[in-house]
């Protein structure tokens, strides 16, 4: 091409193309162990994934940042890295006698789990079984699932029929048993990722869970506490400043629990919401007498969604109703300090008409006191003149004296005021 090619489109092009497994057939055999990393555990997941790699029989799908597909000879091994969470994926071709024997993946399983990283937070045998099998007889069914619980539905539009319980069992891993019945080419492979990733992200949205129950008390006693404080800001029943320092207090609780939560939650929104997505593309038909993945999936995990979605708005809602009573307490110590201003300018206004009576007092008593001294002045100028009447100079003399001081002082404080 002509033009440059956009950084990112290699990478954008091998993205359309994870988070898939390989085409496969009934019968066949998967594992699949689901981990939840921390922080900074990528670099170790990939370390472990290169490890692995290294006892391959080939690369089917070199690892890169997100995606590895090995052949290990007698099964194949998946790898996937999401954000938070890595999937492991044993797939064993071929007709099983037990459909959920973990001995079948020994000693690749002994291997993938030496050394992994993070914690296993979901792991299930799955057992795809041919459409020309017997079912399977009700003894087998008891004693693979708990009976009670068993969940049986058609997928696919019945081109396929799921059975499972959702428990741990004594090896610690999940059972699914799917049945083909009349599923073609990558057909199988999409119904196992769709049901894996389903159980998948649903126990992902459900990390949230005992997070939101364990906190609602506090978010409880957080809101008890606003209410009183809003109470005493509207009815002045305690210092402002004392309500002040409360109300910074019960912001700063309430910054920490959403830091503490809001990725969390944030989290459980969207995986809750791929889980309906995948629920949804299943096309899921009922089997009389058992209840459907949707009814357990709906039963189980909407509930929790709720919950935390509850959770969350609680937190949101008590955020601003304690910016709404903050401002409130803050507008009221405004108009206290506005008030005292306004008192302060009244006193300020009041001495300086007091400093300018008394300002005006003291230009008078300096207009006697200049005139006197002058009068004197002119007292002995006209002692030294002879033949001049002295009592009658003196007396036109004071009025003439006192007028003129009067007059200068007067201008002078024009002046001084322009």
């Amino acid at each position: 091409m002509t033009i440059a090619n956009h950084p990112l489109r290699a990478a954008l092009s091998e993205e359309m193309h994870v988070r898939r497994l390989p085409r496969l057939a009934a019968p066949c055999r998967l594992m699949q162990i689901v981990t939840l990393l921390g922080e900074g555990s990528a670099a170790a997941v990939r370390d472990h994934i290169n490890t692995l790699s290294t006892k391959a029989a080939r690369e089917i799908v070199p690892a890169s940042g997100k995606y590895a597909m090995f052949d290990l000879g007698a099964m194949t091994l998946i790898w996937e890295l999401h954000t938070e969470f890595a999937t492991y994926t044993l797939l064993r071709s071929g007709p099983f006698d037990a459909p959920f024997d973990p001995e079948l993946f020994e000693p690749t399983q002994a291997a993938i789990l030496s050394g992994m990283p993070g914690e296993i937070v979901r792991a299930t045998q799955i057992a795809l079984v041919a459409r020309d099998a017997p079912d399977p007889a009700v003894a087998d069914i008891e004693r693979w699932f708990v009976p009670e619980m068993l969940i049986h539905c058609e997928v696919a539009d019945g081109l396929a029929t799921v059975m499972s319980d959702f428990r741990l069992h004594k090896d610690d891993y999940g059972r699914l048993l799917v049945r083909d019945r009349g599923l073609e080419l990558d057909e199988p492979a999409q119904l196992l990722l769709r049901l894996q990733e389903l159980g998948n992200y649903r126990n992902m949205a459900l990390l949230s869970l005992p997070l939101a129950q364990r906190l609602t008390p506090a978010v409880t006693e957080l809101e008890t506490r606003l209410a009183g404080l809003t109470q005493a800001v509207s009815e002045r029943t305690s210092e402002d400043d004392q309500l002040l320092d409360e109300l910074t207090f019960l912001s700063a609780e309430l910054a920490r629990l959403l830091a503490q939560t809001r990725y969390r939650m944030n989290a459980t929104r969207a995986y809750g919401q791929i889980s309906k997505d995948r629920l949804d593309s299943l096309a899921i038909g009922a089997v009389r007498g058992y209840q459907t993945l949707a009814d357990f999936t709906e039963r189980r995990l909407m509930p929790a969604l709720r919950t935390c979605d509850s959770f969350s708005a609680r937190l949101e809602d008590l955020s601003q109703r304690a910016a709404w009573t903050s401002e409130l307490l803050r507008t009221r110590i405004d108009i206290a300090l506005a008030k005292q201003n306004r008192d302060l300018l009244t006193s300020m206004d009041s001495r300086t008409h007091l400093q300018l009576r008394l300002q005006q007092t003291v230009e008078g008593l300096s207009v006697v006191a200049i005139s006197y001294y002058l009068v004197g002045l002119v007292n002995y100028l006209l002692l030294a003149m002879p033949g001049v009447r002295h009592d009658v100079a003196m007396a036109i003399a004071v009025p003439v004296v006192v007028g003129t001081v009067w007059l200068a002082v007067r201008r002078l404080r024009q002046s001084l005021t322009e």
